[in-house]
């Protein structure tokens, strides 16, 4: 019961990262707000978890990442975690930096950005108001180096680790932590329809520990800095991508020709 009696915001909660999120932080005592746009659908998650409630969010419209935190303090009197894991890209039209059109560019980064920089903003000032919170940005290793396509992706997730960093200096004043969490391919509806059994074998040769992270290892991160535990914990981007990126580019092609013992 590490978040008991701790009131939890999650975007983009129902599937996938979020809806793990979801399920975890119930699982540790929280009161868990599952911030969605299909409601209907959230609130048939909600009816199947004690300590679950929904509150609208549309990231096509602004000022729901502002009234959807409002809407919790009013129902729960305050907040205590924001997670903000709603992120988007259209690998389709996201593409590399030569052929990809800067409106889907802008529009993507400005989505992005825009989700996490308006909740934290608003939320932040109600926690301020209570003694302090945590604030969890869920990014991407995506966002520590470039890739070959998604160049709009990429630079909202990078330009999110370092917003990241900002809140957490800005609001410490507050007892305010902000930290973000970088997960790498995870076993997602999104990965299986967006990115071909080839593209993800390809990816898996890169990873040291050889296979996709679930949902729950990356709510397991967000668990701990959303706990007391992590009460010092501020300012970090934590990468639980099962070690991506941390061994010579030429890993996955020198791997099957060196013991792994």
């Amino acid at each position: 019961m590490r978040l008991k009696d701790k009131v939890i915001l999650i975007t983009a909660s129902t599937r996938g990262i979020g809806l793990a999120c979801v399920k975890a932080c119930v699982k540790e005592g929280a009161t868990v707000y599952m911030a969605a746009r299909n409601m209907d659908r959230a609130q048939e998650i909600a009816n199947k978890l004690s300590g679950v409630n929904c509150v609208y969010n549309d990231a096509t419209k602004p000022e729901t990442f502002t009234s959807m935190v409002e809407d919790v303090v009013a129902d729960a009197g305050r907040i205590d975690v924001l997670v903000n894991n709603f992120g988007t890209s259209n690998p389709g039209k996201d593409l590399d930096f030569a052929h990809t059109d800067p409106s889907v560019f802008l529009d993507t980064v400005n989505l992005n950005l825009r989700s996490v920089f308006m909740a934290s903003q608003t939320a932040a000032k109600h926690m301020a108001m209570c003694g302090g919170g945590s604030i969890i940005n869920i990014s991407s290793v995506g966002g520590l180096v470039p890739d070959i396509s998604q160049v709009a992706y990429g630079t909202s997730k990078a330009a999110i680790n370092y917003l990241t960093k900002l809140i957490a200096v800005h609001e410490a004043k507050n007892k305010i932590r902000c930290n973000a969490v970088l997960p790498g391919m995870t076993a997602t509806e999104a990965v299986e329809n967006h990115l071909t059994e080839e593209f993800r074998n390809l990816f898996l040769r890169h990873i040291p520990l050889g296979r996709m992270g679930l949902p729950e290892e990356i709510a397991a991160a967000v668990v701990y800095l959303a706990s007391d535990e992590a009460a010092y914990t501020t300012g970090q981007i934590l990468t639980v991508s099962g070690g991506f990126g941390l061994a010579t580019p030429v890993y996955g092609d020198l791997a099957d020709k060196t013991s792994r013992r």
